[in-house]
């Protein structure tokens, strides 16, 4: 057996340098690597160009990155709640590139599965397409767009071990299993590491060939990006 597991988050983070692509899995604040993140704030990394359906909030997920300036562009489909984000990338400030959330999962998964590009039908005839190799396929126009290529792919599990297989719970199976494999390193950090063998083969939802280094995370907080509730009834 290959083990990946590594001590800490400051050992999985080995190799991380300034103007690196990174890629980070979460849908809002639901199954963000907030270990991961926390390490990069203290390391004070600049230049990143990071790959996430959104930036979080102000104060926390990447909005944290946003706030200390790291990150240079955001390749992203959501601009969301954040406030810094939005005002960097008004400003001139942050280079944002938007894209079709679909297209986005499926540039990461291109990515993890080898394929160089992909072709997909969403943003033909818009500016998305501009600049870009268009096709027919059975009558129908499809925009060509390509793999992502990123150095590391930072992702958060609900459970893991030492093999870097993977289970996600709920919400938090969004954009991290797409991500998986799809950088040259995919660091995965998880609320639980337990040991090979432990794991339901037919649970798992990622198999550790997609892993390169796993560690068990600290303090998670889970956040609610958007409290909604409705009045006591009488």
């Amino acid at each position: 057996m290959i083990n990946k597991k590594v001590a800490n988050v400051q050992e999985a983070l080995e190799g991380v340098s300034d103007n690196m692509t990174f890629m980070f899995g979460g849908f809002g604040l639901s199954g963000i690597p907030e270990n991961s993140i926390a390490e990069l704030v203290r390391l004070g990394t600049k230049g990143l160009k990071c790959i996430s359906n959104n930036a979080g909030v102000d104060d926390f997920g990447l909005g944290l990155l946003l706030q200390g300036k790291q990150i240079d562009k955001m390749t992203s489909s959501y601009v969301g709640e954040n406030d810094e984000f939005e005002r960097q990338m008004l400003s001139g400030e942050l280079e944002v590139e938007l894209i079709p959330q679909g297209t986005l999962a499926e540039r990461c998964r291109a990515a993890q599965a080898g394929f160089p590009a992909i072709y997909t039908p969403a943003g033909y005839g818009t500016e998305v397409a501009e600049g870009k190799e268009t096709r027919e396929f059975d009558g129908k126009m499809y925009v060509l767009e390509y793999a992502f290529k990123a150095d590391f792919a930072f992702v958060k599990a609900w459970k893991g071990d030492a093999a870097g297989n993977l289970v996600f719970k709920g919400t938090a199976r969004n954009f991290n299993p797409n991500m998986c494999g799809a950088a040259k390193i995919t660091v995965a950090e998880v609320e639980e590491l337990v040991p090979v063998g432990t794991l339901d083969p037919n649970q798992i939802h990622i198999p550790g060939i997609f892993v390169k280094r796993i560690f068990q995370g600290e303090t998670y907080e889970k956040r609610i990006e958007q409290r909604t509730v409705r009045a006591k009834a009488n």
